[in-house]
């Protein structure tokens, strides 16, 4: 598949189901970071194209919280039904613009789909409580009701998926939205548009406006009529976020990195522990916040555990993502390629012992693109930095233990708390495990990445704030409750003071 896919030279913003020029005429290539080749011009917008599409928010939003839900819905029925149909074109675009192997591509569209369809089924629930009343002739009941304009700001290493778990239960609660993806990855944002158009949305509800985040992204944050901002990206632009948001005592979702970790445990299922370990280290070439970053292994199947991931490593393809032979694609960008390299030479500084990989590949077909040989350190103390810190790469560093409270304790002994994984037989060490790890997901004899749309994600400490994409609970970011009392007694009662 070429670049044929892509039709149009430049993209607009798109405010009020209409495409928009941005205010000034400032753009900024989308790069294949497989081939180096430009697909498209995006946008670099301002803040007056974000007081624009605001407006256009604002108006939309209170007509579309006065559909019923179930009706909001019907729209996100179709959206489902258009994405499973046009699925494998999405796919193609999305692995050239994002990287990705066309496998993760579709796993990824999938996720989006499935996301329609379970969200579409909010909208006959969206359900509150009713409890008894303490007086007499008194009925009493909480209900959801909708914020109002939400903004949302998504990453370029999961375009589709992450802004369907954002936008999709926001526009079932009866929000309008402003989203601003990233400038790495716009297409998949273009194409959602044309989708939502398709689909019947109103105009207004949802609405993109392409851009920077220091342009874009702060001129949302600090919008008055932006109530809600819900974030997925660095803990560094997340922390400042979550500090301008609550000096306006504005609703706030982060979910950021990770530093994830998979246990394996002396009576562990090697085979499948490596098959885990290398599924969730090098596929998308580590480019997940739920990436397997560190192996914790008993240090008495260490060597085994080593010698069958190096077997494992060297049957890897590596390659541009639309070859169905391929199982590792590109870096994102060249920015990203000369992080991972800072942090293998910090890893080998600090006395870890490489094993496997640890440079950039650019002979043959890899020359024009961005790609890191797949890494293996090992010997390396909990204390190092290529243990602590995100490096969002293909770099998986092995820490040896002598039993599960130890593994644990290195577990959580990080400043993040995203996902983690344990690979044993025993279903003592089971329940231990997923009661003492200081994670949002927990897997048992899975690699730390595969999390379902329909359970919340999202972690703890420097991962997150409290709140969770996905699942039911993504409608607790984009609602507020309301408790509300009917009083049919024909008198005045006091709460507390009447009761006798």
């Amino acid at each position: 598949m070429s670049n044929a896919l892509v039709t149009e030279k430049k993209l607009s913003n798109f405010i009020n189901g209409e495409w928009v020029s941005a205010q000034q005429d400032h753009f900024a290539p989308v790069v294949n970071p497989a081939n180096g080749e430009k697909l498209i011009d995006v946008p670099l917008s301002s803040q007056e194209d974000v007081n624009q599409a605001v407006k256009a928010a604002k108006k939309a939003q209170k007509e579309w919280a006065l559909v019923p839900a179930p009706q909001r819905a019907e729209v996100l029925y179709r959206v489902g039904y258009i994405m499973k149909e046009r699925k494998e074109h999405l796919s193609q675009i999305l692995t050239m613009e994002n990287g990705k192997v066309i496998e993760e591509a579709r796993g990824e569209v999938q996720e989006g789909i499935d996301m329609a369809f379970y969200m579409a089924g909010e909208g006959r629930r969206l359900f509150g409580h009713t409890t008894p009343a303490e007086l007499k002739d008194k009925f009493a009941m909480s209900q959801r009701a909708p914020v109002g304009v939400v903004g949302i700001i998504t990453p370029w290493n999961f375009p589709i998926a992450i802004a369907t778990w954002k936008s999709f239960p926001a526009i079932v609660a009866g929000n309008a939205v402003i989203w601003k993806p990233a400038t790495e990855t716009p297409m998949m944002a273009y194409e959602m548009a044309k989708i939502f158009v398709e689909a019947g949305l109103p105009n207004g509800v949802v609405n993109v406006v392409f851009g920077s985040g220091s342009e874009v992204g702060d001129a949302m944050v600090e919008h008055s009529d932006i109530r809600v901002i819900s974030f997925t990206g660095s803990n560094e632009t997340g922390r400042t976020i979550a500090g301008k948001c609550g000096q306006l005592l504005k609703k706030v979702s982060l979910e950021m990195g990770g530093k994830n970790a998979v246990i394996v445990m002396d009576d562990a299922n090697l085979d499948l522990a490596v098959q885990g370990i290398i599924w969730s280290a090098y596929g998308t070439s580590g480019q997940r916040c739920t990436a397997c970053s560190r192996v914790i292994v008993h240090e008495s199947v260490k060597e085994q555990l080593e010698e069958r991931l190096l077997a494992e490593i060297d049957h890897l393809t590596i390659g541009d993502g639309l070859d169905e032979q391929n199982k590792v694609g590109p870096i994102i960008n060249e920015a990203g390629l000369r992080k991972i390299e800072k942090y293998v030479q910090i890893g080998q500084e600090e006395g870890a012992r490489l094993l496997a990989g640890g440079n950039a590949l650019n002979e043959g077909d890899l020359n024009k693109g961005y790609y890191f040989a797949p890494t293996l350190f090992t010997d390396v103390k909990p204390d190092m930095r290529i243990a602590k810190e995100e490096i969002f790469g293909p770099v998986l560093s092995i820490i040896p233990v002598k039993d599960l409270d130890e593994a644990i304790e290195v577990n959580n002994d990080v400043a993040f708390g995203l996902s983690s994984s344990i690979f044993t037989q025993d279903i003592n060490k089971v329940f231990k495990a997923q009661r003492d790890l200081d994670t949002g997901i927990v897997y048992v004899n899975a690699g730390t990445t595969g999390a379902e749309i329909h359970l919340p994600f999202g972690g703890t400490k420097g991962t997150g704030n409290g709140h969770r994409d996905s699942g039911q609970a993504a409608l607790d970011v984009f609602t507020e409750w309301k408790a509300v009392y009917v009083d049919f007694s024909g008198k005045l009662q006091r709460a507390q003071i009447d009761v006798e």
